[in-house]
């Protein structure tokens, strides 16, 4: 992504960069706030990415490496009104809301069950190097009324933020699997 640094910081300049397509910014975390703007497109390729992922943005010929903290969108057109960037280091942590995705196919669902996604996001704090793009837990054990909690997900170079006995996924009965147990009695 590439911007321009502000001069002006306040409502007017703020309005006026907006009437020409371009978003008010803020960059902080190392050193010194930068406040700048990017132009409204260059948003799409971060905003409809549900993973989480780095920008590098180019300011006034130096290149910094960040992520997006925070957004605010216009409440009727839902343009990008103002972005919020942290600056990254390699060796402070940060923490990211990361999807949660499944592998395998459940033992419970296979005989009836209804596979429940309890969260469908963890919060993680890693090192920018170690922070994984998703958390990929394995359900071909699970039977019917099992469930597995962050406790039981493996973190391996990250700490998982959400309490340790909290449900991830949870693999539910169904009607369908009550009345094979009746019919196995």
């Amino acid at each position: 992504m590439s911007g321009s640094l502000r001069e002006n910081v306040g409502k007017k300049d703020a309005k006026a960069l907006r009437r020409a397509d371009m978003v008010p910014c803020v960059m902080y975390g190392k050193g010194e706030q930068k406040i700048f703007a990017l132009p409204q497109t260059q948003f799409q390729r971060i905003l409809f990415n549900p993973a989480p992922c780095y920008v590098e943005i180019e300011l006034a010929g130096q290149k910094y490496r960040a992520m997006l903290k925070d957004i605010d969108f216009h409440p009727v057109t839902e343009i990008v009104y103002h972005a919020d960037f942290y600056e990254l280091s390699d060796d402070k942590a940060i923490v990211m809301s990361i999807p949660v995705h499944t592998c395998g196919t459940s033992k419970g669902v296979m005989k009836g069950g209804k596979l429940v996604y309890k969260q469908k996001r963890l919060n993680v704090k890693a090192l920018p190097a170690n922070m994984p793009s998703e958390i990929l837990i394995d359900i071909t054990n699970l039977d019917v009324a099992q469930r597995v909690k962050v406790q039981d997900v493996a973190a391996e170079n990250f700490q998982i933020l959400n309490p340790r006995s909290s449900e991830v996924v949870v693999v539910n009965s169904t009607r369908a699997t009550a009345n094979a147990e009746e019919a196995a009695e």
